[in-house]
């Protein structure tokens, strides 16, 4: 009988982080850059019984029956890009992120949004964390222009001619297994080696586009329809806890 509180204790905490998931989805279907996770739900073929007490599949032996479920972030999902004519809105059209300077000289790779000239004179995220690239933009500037090709160019009263500042790299990620999600629309890579360093436009690395925005990856419709799935498969596991409490009280009931 215990086996059945089990199943059905593993079914509703895979279930619940499934939905987690989801609903993180569709929280953030209007966030720039946002890219969905996917699910991935797996077999785990069992060898011996467990205790009924561990309720967290990761921390189970690997011979242990159950469900396994495997998120991963879409990154090279592209979404639409969205027009908005602000010189200072960036986005990737195709695979490849930018990199910051994250504290202490950490890399973090962004999607692209909204940039601003920070504190420093550098160009540098909304919130303030300066791209790898530390391009600085002089105080008397009057347009900023950043080419397909990452070539960033502004005008100044003393020349003539745009004034090349510098070039922004994309890099594109070798293992998306290996990236995690921060606050901002930014992520971070613990090894250097999954990623890969290319000129925008070359090594299958996208185009940088000017005066436009990425919206998210998220499909609502295709999310309201996983999530549907996923609260039925829910209801389901709590009906096996249910049943087995029923069978377990006319079970203590003949004992007596």
């Amino acid at each position: 009988m215990s086996d059945a509180f089990y199943v059905g204790a593993v079914g509703l905490q895979t279930q619940q982080r499934a939905l987690d998931g989801i609903a993180n989805n569709i929280a953030n279907v209007n966030t720039p850059a946002f890219k969905r996770v996917q699910l991935r739900f797996s077999d785990v073929v069992a060898g011996r019984p467990v205790d009924v007490a561990t309720p967290d599949l990761r921390q189970l032996p690997a011979d242990v029956a159950g469900v396994m479920l495997d998120t991963q972030f879409m990154l090279n999902e592209q979404g639409q890009l969205e027009r908005t004519g602000q010189q200072l809105d960036i986005a990737i059209d195709g695979q490849g992120f930018m990199e910051l300077m994250g504290p202490g000289g950490q890399t973090l790779l962004w999607r692209g949004g909204a940039l601003k000239v920070n504190d420093d004179g550098q160009l540098a995220t909304s919130h303030g964390v300066a791209l790898r690239a530390a391009i600085t933009v002089p105080g008397d500037a009057s347009a900023i222009e950043i080419g397909k090709d990452g070539v960033v160019r502004v005008r100044v009263p003393d020349s003539a001619d745009p004034v090349e500042l510098g070039q922004i790299q994309l890099v594109r990620v070798n293992d998306p297994s290996a990236v995690s999600r921060l606050d901002g629309g930014l992520y971070r890579v613990d090894d250097a080696s999954a990623l890969s360093e290319a000129v925008p436009g070359e090594d299958g690395t996208g185009m940088l586009v000017q005066g436009s925005i990425e919206q998210s990856n998220v499909a609502l419709t295709d999310e309201m329809v996983r999530l549907m799935l996923v609260q039925r498969a829910y209801a389901a596991n709590a009906q096996i806890v249910q049943a087995a409490d029923q069978l377990m009280g006319i079970a203590n009931g003949l004992r007596r």
